[in-house]
């Protein structure tokens, strides 16, 4: 493949990249799907995928957990707020974070975990930095745990599915990140939009504008399930809302500020937003995925040139997590 060159190309759309040849034994299938990623990741930042891994039971469990877990009382879903977590993992109220610091609140409420075995229970590991810690759970809740930590490793495994064609896209070996994602950063999160009725306050959205350097956000990319309520919207070069339009069977991956910086700008972390104004509940399950904390995100290679220099300071990964998870949460005034 050529060399990855960025453009400013203005998109309509969000294309649907079926990944059914992710692990074909033909380098050729697996070459052509790399193309399109990387057409996506250099020009849009955003992509569907068609044919992944993540069963629709396993899906639908968690979505079953999560709607039973935020229909619980708030005195009950508070005794685990994240402001009493050291390592940012639990409930977060409406208008508890405040993404675009120009907005008044994120009209949303979170649930937060992290890797944990399932068997086991194990929640702890060496090299987890700023997330090292247990997961909360809330008690008297049959089946939460179970349905959550189910949809959450079939989700990391889909990321690990992911780099090698990544890696491709860049014009590396197939393996590049293989010793790199070796215990991957990788957060979930459980989101519940309530309707957004009576007078409209246009600085209250579900998620304000960000992208995915935002504190929370700063992975490599985001894999997302979202239900057919429409909210996600995409900002293209010419500061136009696309709606990222809710296609069953389908998930969305963007691209987060970390890959965008570790690849020195040839992928492309862009704009976007959740605002739901349909007067309808909205739940989404995003998966933020990243690489082990102790890699140093140095440019990748073929990044740099003389017309594209390096522009970053190198850090290490969690460094740069833990940078911006520190900013996340406030309580509302």
């Amino acid at each position: 493949m050529s060399t990855p060159q960025r453009t400013e190309s203005t998109f309509e759309q969000i294309p649907v990249i079926n990944i059914g040849n992710a692990t074909s034994s033909d380098p050729a299938a697996r070459n052509a799907l790399a193309d399109e990623i990387r057409d996506a990741c250099i020009n849009v930042g955003f992509f569907y995928v068609s044919h992944h891994t993540i069963s629709q039971e396993t899906i639908d469990a968690a979505i079953d957990a999560a709607k039973n877990f935020f229909a619980l009382p708030l005195a009950k879903k508070m005794s685990i707020d994240i402001h009493k977590s050291s390592n940012f993992k639990g409930y977060t109220a409406l208008l508890g974070e405040n993404t675009n610091p120009e907005n008044r609140g994120d009209l949303h409420e979170g649930f937060d975990l992290g890797w944990e075995e399932m068997d086991s229970g194990i929640s702890r590991r060496d090299g987890d930095g700023v997330m090292t810690g247990v997961n909360v759970w809330p008690e008297g809740l049959s089946g939460f745990r179970k349905a959550c930590l189910d949809y959450y490793h079939a989700a990391v495994n889909l990321g690990k599915l992911l780099f090698p064609l990544f890696a491709l896209a860049l014009n590396l070996p197939e393996d590049f990140f293989d010793d790199k994602t070796i215990k991957p950063a990788a957060i979930m999160r459980l989101l519940y939009y309530p309707p957004q009725t009576g007078a409209v306050d246009d600085r209250v959205e579900g998620i304000g504008a960000h992208t995915e350097c935002a504190p929370n956000y700063s992975r490599c990319f985001t894999i997302l399930w979202q239900d057919q309520v429409q909210a996600l919207q995409v900002l293209n070069t010419e500061g136009k809302w696309i709606d990222a339009v809710p296609i069953p069977g389908t998930l969305v991956v963007n691209l987060g500020d970390q890959f965008a910086r570790w690849s020195n700008d040839i992928f492309k972390s862009t704009v976007h937003r959740a605002v739901n104004r349909t007067g309808i509940q909205r739940f989404s399950m995003p998966l933020f995925f990243g690489t082990d904390y102790n890699v140093k995100l140095e440019p990748l290679p073929g990044c740099v040139s003389e017309e594209n220099p390096a522009k970053y300071e190198v850090v290490t990964a969690g460094d740069y997590v833990k940078s911006r998870l520190e900013a996340t949460y406030f309580y509302p005034k």
